[in-house]
């Protein structure tokens, strides 16, 4: 692989029967920060996201709101699927969606390659359906259904009745990847994670595959099939393709999209949720086998994000707005506390308690009280000009040598998605910050001139604690820390704070004497009750 290849990462692309969810948010976030850290690491980034148009889901809602399912889209997309890309400070470099020409013109292409290639049949389908998960079941799949639906067998994840349907399909040879499968992920572990997300696909793909209908054709919302323009492309297989078609698959050699395709492909990383697990670390890396293309380097599949118990759903319309949360907390807010309160890759609850209480213990009474005490400080005993630390107690070589280890293990965590770890890591250093503040009593050293090295030292101390905290912390909180940098005079000083390196964050003296330091802004102001 070269290595002037992008650091390539991928959302799910989301279906648009809906607006988006704090579910939906909660993965997008995370991508931006990964990809915000490897930049901040000097990395050429492409990060992808965007939105699922085709399928019955999606037809169905259009028809029910009275409206053609593209027209639906359409407002979705502009309505809401953009507007919370912002609402959640989201970086992404590209937005796909699946009623693109590039998009279904790549999807036609790599179809006719798979056919032409033998991959694909003609064959009958005959069996349970679920629309809400777009996912043609097994028998086994499913369980015994509850209260309405007792004595029915319903899907597993929404609790409702499936759909038995009876279709002539094309049909993908995915039989015959199940052993390919099963040697790539023995000999690659970490292709799939966390451990519990690898261990299913392995589980799965031991008891072997069965083929996959590749197409629907008692509806016409989606692709039409190439040399069979009455079916439309299964919304799975169509979907699933964008990350290769949004950079390029496909085109011919020499141009634009080829070129990108060369320095972009493979992905790095799939986030996605561990619902659609086996869609992508099954379905999709037999369909790229079937092509010959590179498989991407991981699928990391999260938990879900509950609500009362339970997943976080439009179809049980228990979603929460990311609205709701970031016109309470504000988006850097937002951002810390779903990446610190949960374990990425295992399930977490959502409640408005818990996240007030981190909210207001770490956030605004943590990191934003020592910001406003160190503006303050250098401002009444310094005039504002950051003071030149002179004789270093134990105290500072301390918490110099903390702050070493704690952007190494932010750094180490992060790039393995244990965001919770890396938040953890630089909140205990902060907390450390302010014991030292607490220990060290600069209000009490400024009461005497004797004192004035010694407090020049314990001033600068803090001030570049927090230039190092904020460059660890600015992939998570871009607004707070962007702010937090221009009131250290580092912006001035050492550049704008997207172009700091993370490796470099531990390294003790990189804000220099005569940084002019402000009190700007309150980081995070106390919080009004929410609206629930």
């Amino acid at each position: 692989m070269s290595r002037d290849k992008a650091f390539y990462l991928t959302t799910p692309i989301y279906y648009v029967n809906d607006a988006p969810h704090i579910g939906h948010a909660y993965t997008t976030t995370a991508g931006d920060v990964l990809t915000r850290w490897h930049r901040q690491r000097g990395e050429r980034v492409w990060f992808l996201t965007g939105v699922d148009e085709h399928g019955q889901k999606v037809m169905r809602t259009a028809e029910a709101n009275g409206v053609a399912p593209q027209e639906w889209a359409d407002r979705l997309v502009e309505s809401a699927w953009l507007p919370v890309l912002e609402t959640i400070d989201a970086a992404n470099d590209d937005f796909i969606r699946t009623t693109s020409t590039r998009h279904t013109e790549r999807v036609q292409g790599f179809l006719q390659r798979l056919k032409d290639a033998g991959e694909i049949y003609e064959g009958t389908y005959d069996g349970p359906y679920c629309v809400a998960c777009e996912e043609f079941k097994l028998p086994g799949d499913l369980v015994d259904g509850e209260g309405e639906h007792a004595g029915q067998k319903v899907c597993p994840i929404h609790g409702r009745p499936v759909e038995q349907v009876s279709e002539t399909n094309w049909f993908f040879r995915l039989s015959a990847y199940a052993e390919p499968l099963l040697r790539h992920y023995e000999d690659n572990p970490t292709a799939v994670a966390p451990l519990s997300a690898y261990n299913e696909v392995v589980s799965f793909l031991r008891g072997g595959l069965q083929d996959l209908s590749i197409s629907r054709s008692t509806f016409d919302w989606g692709i039409p099939v190439p040399w069979d323009p009455s079916q439309v492309v299964y919304v799975w297989f169509d979907a699933l393709l964008n990350y290769a078609t949004a950079v390029g698959l496909g085109d011919e050699e020499g141009t634009p999209g080829a070129e990108q395709f060369a320095s972009t492909w493979p992905a790095d990383v799939h986030l996605v949720g561990k619902d659609i697990l086996r869609f992508h670390a099954v379905i999709w890396p037999a369909m790229l086998m079937a092509a010959g293309l590179p498989l991407p380097g991981q699928v990391f599949a999260h938990g879900w994000l509950l609500v009362g118990g339970e997943k976080m759903s439009k179809t049980k319309l228990t979603g929460i707005s990311p609205d709701q949360i970031v016109d309470h907390v504000g988006s850097d807010a937002f951002r810390y506390y779903f990446l610190r309160a949960i374990q990425f890759g295992s399930d977490g609850s959502f409640s408005w308690e818990d996240m007030s209480a981190r909210y207001t213990a770490e956030l605004a009474n943590g990191l934003g009280n020592l910001a406003s005490r160190a503006a303050a400080m250098v401002g009444k005993y310094r005039d504002g000009a950051l003071p030149e630390a002179t004789a270093y107690s134990d105290a500072e070589l301390t918490l110099q040598s903390l702050l070493a280890e704690t952007a190494a293990t932010a750094d180490e965590c992060v790039l393995r998605l244990d965001f919770a770890g890396g938040i953890a890591a630089v909140k205990a250093f902060i907390d450390a910050v302010n014991l030292y503040v607490t220990e060290q009593e600069p209000w009490a050293l400024a009461k005497d001139e004797a004192n004035a090295q010694r407090l020049s030292t314990v001033l600068y101390t803090i001030c570049e604690s927090l230039r190092a905290i904020a460059v660890l912390y600015h992939p998570l909180m871009p607004k707070a820390t962007a702010s937090l940098w221009e009131q250290l005079g580092a912006d001035v000083a050492l550049g704008p704070i997207g172009e700091q390196p993370v490796q470099t964050a531990g390294e003790w003296g990189r804000l220099p004497a005569g940084a002019r330091v402000t009190k700007g802004a309150i980081l995070f102001p106390r919080l009004e009750d929410p609206v629930e």
